[in-house]
């Protein structure tokens, strides 16, 4: 994926440049290209004039940010106490099955990313798996392709 140094100048440019605004600006880099490339940690370094090494401090802190491409669709399954006595870990392992990847990878075809938390606090309508932030509640093995299948319709978006 190429990297535009525009985009991230104008990113850097929207926060007026400010070392504060880190947080921020790592977001919306995330939201353009789905993580956090190199390149452009590297041009955040440069101009907030902050090391490169407590960019990336920062970057690895935090779960919402990826320094590496994640699929179009990340698939997050709870596997909280609730939702691991209700059948939370067969449901990751049919994710795995039917995607051809383990938990913290993603697709060859960029397309869906597979994770798991270890609660979602909805305990009451587990076990949940969540797919873009949408909630789908009281998932068994037997939905796994359905769900699937409902993102893998939407590949002409």
């Amino acid at each position: 994926m190429d990297i535009s140094t525009n985009k991230v100048n104008s990113i850097l440019e929207k926060y007026g440049i400010q070392k504060k605004a880190l947080i921020s600006i790592l977001q919306e880099i995330q939201a353009e290209y789905n993580y956090l490339p190199q390149e452009a940690l590297i041009r955040v370094s440069e101009a907030l004039n902050i090391p490169l090494i407590d960019i990336f401090g920062v970057a690895t802190f935090y779960k919402a940010f990826s320094l590496k491409p994640r699929g179009r669709h990340t698939i997050t399954v709870c596997l909280g106490t609730a939702c691991h006595v209700r059948g939370g870990p067969k449901i990751v392992e049919e994710f795995e099955r039917n995607l051809g990847i383990k938990v913290g990878e993603t697709t060859k075809d960029n397309e869906f990313s597979l994770e798991t938390v270890n609660c979602l606090g909805c305990c009451a309508i587990g076990p949940v798996v969540v797919v873009d932030g949408e909630y789908h509640a009281k998932t068994t093995i037997g939905k796994v392709k359905t769900i699937l299948k409902k993102y893998q319709k939407r590949k002409g978006e």
